[in-house]
């Protein structure tokens, strides 16, 4: 079956757990909370079996559809349910960045608010050990577009389940989009690499889900249509498509989330490496299928992700993410949102202690203030 009839044959069966796709219109501003909401709240309930296979989270929480507390890095900081971890304060510091330029944002643009905004002491208890050795790199004259050499996991998800506030303030110009994303992923990666052209994944579909008249179709369409595309004279294809097509050819041969977790394991389940769990092409592709499955409606396409098992908070940022962009939030329960919002007021390691709905509000707003820019040059220039 060709990639397109993939996309329009219906293979692709829809998951229910009791809420429905939405017909009418999403407004934009809905659409920014929605992807924000997704994520964050994705990445709480994830948090809390993280790593784990999908079997010991079928045997201790059925299906696990809840925030609850949890421990991060064996450090004793026992988390209130709602709170996020370092994917989403990685994160926070992208939508700092761009909420004070009120555009988009550079390499360095982001690098100059890990500067000022990461405090001492959350090192180690809202972030990853390598991303200590960035922040120390970062205090350098190296430029930040070389920051990212210096890493050692240049194949991970640390991008692509972060980087949802870059094609937000991009919403609807997909190339903007994969340009700021290859951009700014410097940061954490080596240009070109792996890990920047899956991020180039999660940039697309919201991106393209931010649209007015977006589907789970044409978001999907988008995504095979831009990305692993040569990034420089000497860029290759990297097989993205190829394994986002096995995998949404995997998701339309199974009728529910509990199906599709046992086929991918099958493909994925590497261990004994640094994050064995954590690398991007397993990450994106298990929630490019969870997207569609679900037909990305955002509480649906959470569940889904949390109870897959390995890395399970990303797989629900990303995932969560996209479906917000598309459908927004309102699927998602309120006492979710409430407890997200509770636990970042009461969380004094965070970069930023904004509420969900303060967070997509202020991008939208940036994003806003950019489109008006625009249209100001563009009458400025149409003047005879």
């Amino acid at each position: 079956m060709t990639r397109r009839a993939i996309f329009q044959s219906g293979m692709v069966a829809a998951v229910s757990t009791g809420t429905q796709a939405q017909d009418a219109p999403v407004p934009l501003r809905e659409k920014f909370f929605g992807c924000i909401a997704g994520c964050h709240i994705g990445s709480s309930m994830g948090a809390t079996v993280e790593g784990w296979p999908w079997v010991r989270i079928e045997k201790e929480h059925g299906t696990l559809a809840k925030l609850l507390p949890y421990e991060h890095y064996r450090n004793g900081w026992k988390r209130p349910p709602g709170t996020t971890e370092d994917g989403v304060e990685r994160q926070k510091l992208i939508i700092t960045a761009i909420l004070d330029k009120q555009d988009r944002v550079t390499a360095e643009d982001v690098r100059a608010v890990w500067l000022r905004d990461i405090k001492p002491i959350s090192i180690g208890l809202v972030s990853e050990p390598f991303e200590a050795q960035l922040l120390a790199i970062s205090k350098t004259h190296i430029p930040a577009s070389d920051i990212g050499k210096y890493c050692d996991y240049s194949g991970l998800i640390t991008l692509a389940r972060s980087c949802h506030p870059v094609p937000l303030i991009n919403a609807g110009d997909i190339a903007g989009a994969i340009q700021d994303v290859r951009e700014v992923g410097q940061l954490y990666h080596v240009a070109g690499s792996r890990a920047i052209r899956w991020a180039e994944v999660t940039a697309v579909a919201i991106a393209a889900g931010a649209r007015p008249r977006a589907t789970v179709d044409s978001v999907t369409g988008a995504i095979f249509d831009n990305c692993d595309k040569a990034a420089g004279p000497h860029a290759k294809p990297l097989g993205i498509l190829k394994e986002l097509e096995r995998a949404l050819k995997t998701a339309g041969s199974c009728s529910s989330f509990r199906e599709l977790r046992v086929k991918f394991d099958e493909f994925y389940g590497s261990k004994g490496i640094p994050y064995a769990n954590s690398f991007a092409n397993e990450v994106v592709s298990k929630a490019l299928a969870i997207f569609r499955m679900t037909r990305g409606v955002t509480r649906d396409a959470v569940i889904a992700a949390v109870n897959m098992g390995r890395d399970t908070d990303c797989c629900a940022s990303v995932a969560g993410g996209i479906s917000g962009a598309l459908t927004g939030g309102a699927s998602l329960d309120r006492e979710w949102i409430e407890q997200v919002d509770s636990a970042v007021k009461q969380n004094i390691y965070t970069n930023s202690q904004r509420t969900l709905r303060e967070t997509s509000d202020a991008l939208y707003n940036a994003y806003r203030a950019r489109l008006a820019r625009m249209k100001a040059f563009a009458a400025e220039m149409e003047v005879v």
